[in-house]
């Protein structure tokens, strides 16, 4: 085999291990070592006095990150909340709703399988019911996916929850046009953006769906346990943090109550969020362009490293390009044996990672029964690197070792 390749000019600003090809940017993200420091930085200022930075200091740094990040998606920042990842945004809205045993609440057979889960519990609990949509894959067109999640609405429907950008499939959802249009038919839209700030553009304002999160650790390259919550204001006076604390007996308005509830959950650490505006600014001045250009790039290195696997793959191509961002998966050839765990690997991913350094995400998805491979791209990234797992999945293939390949 070839020696592992060269990571991108940009990968300088990264500490990822020298010794591994790093193709899973979507799972967790990746802080450069500049964001690194900072937050220790922070974290030596809240030591060396706790009460003053925490009560006092904070604030400030508190209030300047929450609207920079708003900026950055445009959303109003009064309805904006930090929460610790987009699932537990889920679930703070989720758990807050009022449901109904009628009730009915979407979710795509393409949504991450922890809101999915969270779903699942809020409509046993109460009666509701989750509908699952079942979305072709591979897909044709958008308007695909829009005619089918609309076919299984009902009077009934209460909520759907759409992603920007799908985990299991790293397909570009059209987030904004169903969005209106179930929105234009009274049902509340939960935009899961956990793929969403730094990946994709977002402007919350226009869109207005009735909550979204996301996460700002993946695609803005925050430190990990930065997310955010939004809530449109005539959705604010009903959501209430999954943790209720000193917030709950401080009389204000509907906004400033919706302030002091998730801005005080109790003792925690800060310093992920604070440095979300070092992030946006650092990470933004990496290319000319700024962010539009990183997304750019990000998006045409996935589809290129799609390409080279499919030719090696021999499965169809999933979607049409317009529908890949930073992520990308292909369909492995043959059904293998779907793990019987998110939580285990699979047989090919541990191969890859062991024998070849290669980290990888691949996973069977029960509800397709059917396994795929998911590639990611970032600016540390470079085109070597998809060649380099193209021509270890050929040599798998052409040695028939197993893993499900065949």
């Amino acid at each position: 085999m070839s020696p592992l390749p060269n990571r991108s000019e940009l990968s300088k600003h990264w500490d990822l291990d020298s010794n591994i090809v790093f193709l899973n940017h979507g799972s967790f993200g990746a802080c450069p070592q500049a964001i690194l420091d900072f937050q220790t930085q922070l974290r030596q200022k809240l030591e060396r006095d706790p009460v003053k930075f925490m009560e006092t200091e904070t604030r400030e740094l508190w209030s300047e990150a929450l609207i920079i990040l708003s900026d950055f998606i445009g959303a109003e920042a009064e309805g904006m909340a930090f929460v610790t990842n987009a699932t537990s945004g889920v679930n703070t809205v989720l758990k807050s709703l009022d449901l109904q045993p009628d009730d009915e609440i979407i979710v795509p057979d393409h949504s991450y399988q922890a809101c999915w889960n969270s779903v699942d519990f809020v409509t046993e609990k109460t009666g509701a019911k989750t509908v699952v949509v079942p979305l072709p894959f591979p897909i044709e067109s958008n308007q695909q996916i829009i005619d089918t999640i609309l076919s299984y609405t009902t009077s009934n429907t209460r909520l759907a929850l759409i992603d920007t950008v799908t985990s299991p499939t790293g397909l570009l959802m059209p987030f904004e046009a169903l969005t209106n249009v179930l929105q234009s038919c009274g049902i509340d839209v939960l935009l899961d953006a956990a793929h969403g700030p730094g990946i994709v553009p977002l402007n919350i304002e226009e869109l207005k769906p009735a909550y979204a999160t996301g996460n700002a650790h993946k695609w803005l390259c925050t430190p990990k346990g930065s997310a955010f919550l939004y809530v449109r204001e005539d959705r604010r006076e009903q959501i209430r943090p999954l943790c209720i604390s000193h917030g709950a007996s401080v009389p204000g308005t509907i906004n400033e109550k919706f302030r002091f509830e998730f801005d005080w959950p109790g003792t925690q650490d800060v310093t992920p969020w604070l440095c979300i505006p070092k992030a946006i600014e650092y990470v933004g001045s990496m290319l000319d362009g700024g962010w539009p250009a990183i997304m750019k790039q990000n998006s045409q290195l996935a589809i290129t490293g799609r390409k080279l696997l499919l030719e090696v793959v021999g499965t169809p191509s999933p979607s049409p390009d317009s529908m890949i961002v930073g992520l990308a998966a292909v369909l492995l050839p043959g059904r293998g044996t779907l793990t019987a765990s998110a939580l285990e690997p699979d047989p090919l991913h541990t191969r890859l990672y062991e024998k070849y350094k290669i980290q990888v995400p691949v996973f069977g998805w029960p509800h397709h029964d059917r396994r795929y491979l998911r590639i990611a791209s970032y600016l540390y990234n470079s085109i070597e690197e998809y060649e380099y797992l193209a021509e270890v999945l050929k040599k798998e293939i052409r040695t028939k070792r197993g893993y499900g390949l065949h």
